[in-house]
């Protein structure tokens, strides 16, 4: 948990970078991963290959076929955050997907696999709040952060549900929809940002339709992290096996963008 916790300064927004693991093959990600860092990334999502990613648009959709059609495994998932734990020590590293991977081999398994590759927190994104006892449990005894969405539908009395448990940070998922390029405005934003640091001291981290440095700065204005995945995919997706260069350029962009704009 320490590594989340310092991971968002408090004189500026975090980077959060989302790619998808074994996208385009497994080879391939770990040298993705040292983009995102070298880059500037300060917390990754790894996203966990499924065959109906729901909340996801159709460039992760199209991501996550390509890593299944590659042959991607949960074994290889893995292996591959264990590896880049061994390189990158301090940088958080989360795992972002849906139930039945995650729970297939049951609670405990998998969090007990989360804890050996030195995973620090999971986003479940079709295990509601309600739901806790599915994950949430096994994740806290192994203490990686169960890590929960809020969204522009989540009222004032369900708050407290979605809030109680969570941990690392919140993400605020910005738009009613899939992730994608519709885009949020940023007053909206901001009101909904103030909302959740009226109920929580938890980091509040924006996502869903961001894609340029412009995006990027006005909500690390307002928010204590942005995050960014689609636009990642859709490079990967252009460049494939090569696009590591071209994944570091761009999250170069975001993460000056994002230190620049309380200036």
């Amino acid at each position: 948990m320490t590594r989340l916790t310092n991971a968002f300064p408090s004189d500026r927004a975090a980077l959060v970078c989302f790619i998808t693991a074994g996208d385009p093959h497994p080879d391939a990600t770990p040298a993705l991963l040292d983009a995102l860092v070298e880059g500037g990334a300060d917390v990754i999502e790894l996203g966990m290959p499924f065959t109906d990613p729901m909340a996801d648009g159709p460039a992760i959709q199209k991501a996550n076929l390509r890593s299944l059609g590659a042959g991607t495994k949960t074994a290889d998932i893995f292996r591959i955050a264990a590896d880049f734990r061994a390189r990158h020590p301090n940088v958080p590293l989360i795992l972002m997907g849906y139930a039945n991977p995650m729970l297939h081999r049951g609670p405990d398994w998998f969090a007990g696999q989360c804890e050996q590759a030195g995973v620090d927190g999971i986003i479940c994104v079709d295990v509601p709040p309600e739901e806790d006892a599915a994950l949430g449990p096994a994740l806290r005894n192994k203490g990686i952060a169960p890590i929960r969405l809020a969204t522009p539908t989540t009222d004032q009395a369900r708050l407290p549900t979605v809030l109680n448990g969570s941990s690392g940070f919140v993400y605020y998922v910005s738009v009613a929809g899939i992730t994608g390029k519709q885009q949020a405005a940023t007053a909206s934003i901001e009101e909904a940002v103030n909302k959740l640091k009226a109920a929580t001291a938890l980091p509040i981290a924006v996502g869903f339709g961001v894609r340029t440095p412009e995006q990027a700065s006005a909500i690390a204005k307002v928010a204590d992290g942005v995050v960014v995945g689609s636009t990642i995919i859709e490079i990967i997706a252009k460049h494939g096996a090569i696009a590591a260069d071209h994944v570091k350029d761009y999250v170069s962009s975001l993460a000056t963008a994002i230190k620049n704009a309380r200036n």
